[in-house]
């Protein structure tokens, strides 16, 4: 009975946000927090793209200036973390590889796996996808006004925010305030990033 009691005490239900987060901005951070608050998660863990497989064909801003400007934007949420396990392999970033890293260092773990709803539609070409799913719970954060639906457990919330808008703002000379933390987007300035429109 208590070896039983002990195995149910040490599951820790998290969940895990892989992206680029080029830049990662307050849609991200919103949905991050009501995926924990709905889900019932002990913690959300950022986990940042070395290089995603879906986006070989753009550069995204440097991947230590990511994760600094993640940083940045979770600082203070105690609740919230990075962890870099996708920029120490080599590229490109696929999610079985991460999930399994992250149970083999502590296989009490139940884990959602959190993704945009711009990922569902090419769910299928994602590498070993049905090890995946068997892996984790997987759950859509929607933000547009359009989404479609899904099959998946979803949290939904609509914010018109996107790294494409942000980035193309700042290479026309537009405000990013009140669309990332101010932190980032001190950033951003202070390196000089996204100064090319439509990367």
């Amino acid at each position: 009975m208590q070896l039983i009691l002990w195995l149910t005490a040490a599951v820790q239900r998290i969940g895990i946000y892989g992206g680029t987060f080029d830049p990662i901005h307050y849609g991200h951070l919103i949905l991050a927090r009501d995926a924990m608050e709905q889900l019932h998660l002990e913690r959300v863990v950022f986990v940042p793209a070395a290089l995603s497989p879906h986006k070989l064909e753009g550069a995204s801003a440097p991947a230590m200036l990511r994760v600094e400007m993640l940083r940045a934007a979770i600082a203070g949420e105690p609740r919230f973390s990075v962890d870099e396990v996708e920029l120490q392999r080599p590229p490109p970033s696929f999610t079985i590889d991460t999930i399994e890293q992250f149970k083999r260092r502590d296989p009490g773990l139940e884990i959602c796996y959190l993704i945009g709803a711009d990922n569902v539609g090419r769910l299928h070409t994602w590498h070993r996808i049905d090890d995946l799913l068997t892996q984790v719970t997987l759950v859509v954060l929607q933000r547009g006004a359009a989404e479609p639906a899904t099959a998946f457990q979803a949290i939904s919330r609509r914010i018109e925010i996107s790294a494409t808008e942000i980035r193309n703002r700042v290479a026309s000379g537009q405000s990013v305030r009140y669309l990332v933390p101010p932190p980032v987007a001190e950033l951003i300035e202070h390196h000089r990033l996204y100064q090319e429109p439509n990367r």
